[in-house]
């Protein structure tokens, strides 16, 4: 039924959520076809050198084996390493399934047993006997620190270091405040609930259906037709849903190849599904060195910013994340000079991890702003105002808005800021001591060129189209709720077509830029409608609406009518038979303005505030209470934008206590490659996370005024906890996890 209702701003449930829950969704492995054979991939057991023999006889033999794909029989594929290269590449030479003998890191995949089911391909897989060549490997960052370079091309869309702002050394010899410290986290893995995995159908041909484990249904076209050589007309790539992924998706992966490379040389559909232990064999933040210089005045003006990081990377790809820019835009400061340089070791290639380079470089920084708060004698949120920022001093240019004063002084009363010491441990119950910290959170804000169609029918029903993908974060929703709002339609009127390559061309779902673009995709598409469908009803015979322009009219309840007199209206029935139309279709772009970003860049901003609890025999930490106040722009769905913010939260809590893929460097294998032992938060570990909107208007981030929260939420977080974990016991821990043997 039409409403009257406003959607857009209101908690909405989620429109996909019945078909979640129900079982009614189908994910990547989920599909399945009548030739459907299915792949099992075999993992290689050395981290660097070569395989010199492959028997496969004995697995040949087993009954319901069809094939076993090694780089020896493998299909030939594109030579040029920029036929490999997806939309989100690095520099240097993408990671190639199966196109030599050469073994660049652990777990690389060997072969592709090929069955005619699941369990006859795992059986015969594991019959496989390979025969390698031992080269000596390095997978320590630390060992490869003095090899650290500075990468000599750049990676699209990753700023490098700005040139250095005054005279950082000279400055921190001068101030009388000094705070010098050396951060690290552990590489962590990010281990989404659904396992990658790619279903290939065979159509007939040479023509493919993919569904595919990605967070962007046209790269992994894109990638297979460059890859094989194939018309884009024959390959359809689609990923309805996605089961989580937080960056491991936004590139295709190595099950994608194999499958598609199987089925164009058998001629039949595969399945292929990685397992957990294969999910530790590509996709991670790295690990990160590094070094941060503070220097400010009595008054903790800061005088000198210095930041270095090394980050390491693989051998064959200078993957690269904006790690050290932070410290030279969140605060005030005139002398500021920042590096960051690669390491290669013997592992893949890292990748994206929610909020990648922020998540890194703000929680060093932000434990360094409290060490200096401490020096300085001050409080910490004091200090941040005293060294508020007005402009990115980067770029010299203004934000489009900045409301983190808000976020400072409505997480300071949600957490109940005031009853914190400023002495450690001065502040206990029981055997547990008590302690509190903040941090700043700062996230890009973005605007990526997209396309979308809207197709209206006369019974008032509304489809709108694009290709943008729903990792979890709501697209499906939100899309809807645009969609009704401008015709005035109920949700269930408004169906939504995402994740499939062949709808309006959009960009991976990443970077928290999705809302923005898709959403101003969507509402540039209605409105081209709404235009359309009044030209109809103003052609209509004696029109009541002749002379209405767009701005005077509304579209409500299946009727355009005059917003000054409601009796003067059209139906949409009668507005399309009066255009001799079946229903009204409009496509429309969502780009960012030159303009615009030539004198603005946009930021969401966060405050994070943390409440723990320590135990002071055991070293246990808990993290009672995180509160996380967010200026994003317009929020389109409160209910799904503080899911993103819980989401991240918990995703802060396990960088800052649990979350460490731990290497053998004798063997240069992940040790804990499983959920059993690398450790994610679960729910006796998340306690009470409040989250809570500031509001904040932004007219030149994007069309809609969003910001985008999928990654805001994780930035921070690991800093403040580490803060009051240092406010509860007076122990300051730069190296994440916080693990208790750290503090006993």
């Amino acid at each position: 039924m039409p409403s009257a209702e406003h959607h857009i701003g209101a908690p909405r449930s989620r429109i996909d959520g019945p078909a979640k829950v129900t079982g009614a969704a189908r994910y990547a492995a989920e599909h399945t076809a009548p030739d459907l054979a299915y792949g099992i991939v075999v993992s290689g057991a050395i981290a660097r050198g070569r395989i010199r023999s492959v028997y496969a006889a004995a697995a040949l033999a087993v009954p319901g084996v069809i094939q076993v794909f090694t780089h020896e029989n493998r299909r030939r594929t594109a030579w040029l390493d920029y036929s490999y290269k997806d939309d989100v590449a690095p520099p240097g030479a993408p990671f190639r399934p199966l196109y030599d003998a050469e073994i660049h890191y652990s777990g690389q995949p060997v072969a592709l047993v090929v069955a005619e089911d699941y369990e006859t391909a795992a059986y015969a897989a594991s019959l496989l006997a390979i025969d390698y060549e031992v080269a000596e490997h390095e997978t320590d960052l630390e060992a490869q620190r003095a090899y650290a370079y500075v990468p000599s091309k750049k990676r699209s869309g990753i700023p490098p270091p700005p040139s250095p702002r005054g005279d950082a050394e000279k400055a921190f010899g001068e101030a009388p405040l000094h705070v010098e410290g050396d951060y690290s986290h552990a590489i962590e893995h990010h281990n989404p609930m659904e396992p990658h995995a790619s279903t290939v159908i065979w159509e007939g041909d040479g023509k493919l259906t993919v569904h595919d484990k990605i967070q962007g249904s046209q790269n992994s076209q894109r990638y297979i037709t460059s890859v094989f050589g194939l018309k884009a007309d024959d390959v359809r790539v689609m990923n309805a849903y996605v089961g989580g992924a937080f960056g491991s998706g936004l590139r295709p992966h190595y099950q994608l190849f194999l499958a598609v490379m199987a089925a164009l040389e058998l001629e039949r559909s595969i399945k292929v599904v990685l397992t957990r232990d294969q999910m530790f064999t590509f996709s991670y933040r790295p690990h990160t060195l590094q070094t941060v210089r503070l220097a400010a005045d009595r008054s903790g003006a800061l005088r000198s910013i210095r930041h270095d990081a090394v980050a390491g990377t693989s051998r064959y790809e200078d993957y690269q994340e904006n790690v050290v820019n932070w410290s030279g835009m969140m605060y005030h400061c005139d002398n500021v000079a920042l590096t960051y340089t690669l390491a290669q070791i013997d592992t893949a290639t890292p990748a994206d991890m929610r909020a990648p380079g922020a998540t890194t470089g703000v929680f060093a920084l932000e434990i360094a702003m409290d060490e200096l708060a401490e020096r300085a004698a001050m409080d910490p949120i004091a200090l941040r105002l005293r060294n508020y920022s007005d402009e990115d001093e980067n770029q010299g240019k203004a934000y489009t808005s900045k409301e983190l004063r808000e976020c400072y002084r409505v997480g300071a009363e949600r957490i109940g800021w005031s009853r914190r010491s400023s002495v450690p441990r001065s502040t206990r119950e029981g055997r547990e001591l008590v302690g509190f910290g903040m941090a700043t959170g700062c996230w890009e804000a973005y605007l990526q060129k997209t396309a979308a169609r809207a197709t209206l029918t006369p019974d008032g029903k509304l489809e709108v189209a694009t290709a943008s993908s729903d990792i979890g974060t709501g697209t499906y929703t939100i899309l809807a709720q645009i969609g009704a709002d401008g015709f005035g339609l109920d949700l269930a009127d408004v169906s939504v077509r995402i994740a499939d390559s062949t709808l309006p061309t959009a960009p991976v779902q990443g970077g928290s830029w999705t809302a923005a673009s898709s959403g101003s995709a969507v509402q540039a598409a209605c409105q081209a409608v709404r235009e359309t469908l009044l030209g109809h009803a103003r052609g209509l015979h004696r029109s009541p609406l002749a002379n209405a322009g767009i701005e005077q009219v509304e579209f409500r309840d299946g009727r355009i009518t005059f917003a000054s007199d409601p009796a003067r209206f059209v139906t949409f029935a009668d507005a399309m038979r009066a255009g001799g139309v079946d229903k009204v279709e409009a496509e429309a772009t969502a780009a960012p303005s030159v303009v615009t970003a030539l004198r603005y860049v946009s930021y969401t901003h966060a405050a994070v505030f943390a409440e723990v609890r320590v135990d002071e025999e055991l070293g246990i930490v808990r993290a009672v209470r995180i509160v996380s106040a967010v200026a994003a722009g317009r929020i389109l769905n409160p209910k799904t934008a503080r899911s993103q913010i819980l989401g991240g939260g918990v995703m802060g809590l396990g960088m800052a206590l649990h979350e460490e893929t731990m290497m053998d460097h004798n063997l240069g294998r992940f040790m804990n490659h499983n959920l059993g032992e690398y450790h994610v938060p679960a729910n006796a570990d998340v306690h009470d996370i409040d989250v809570v909107f500031v509001e904040e208007h932004d007219d030149k981030v994007s069309p809609i005024g969003v910001k985008g929260l999928g990654e805001i939420g994780i930035v921070g977080t690991a800093a403040a906890i580490a803060n009051a974990v240092y406010n509860a016991t007076g122990k300051r821990i730069r190296d994440l996890p916080i693990t208790l043997d750290k503090l006993l």
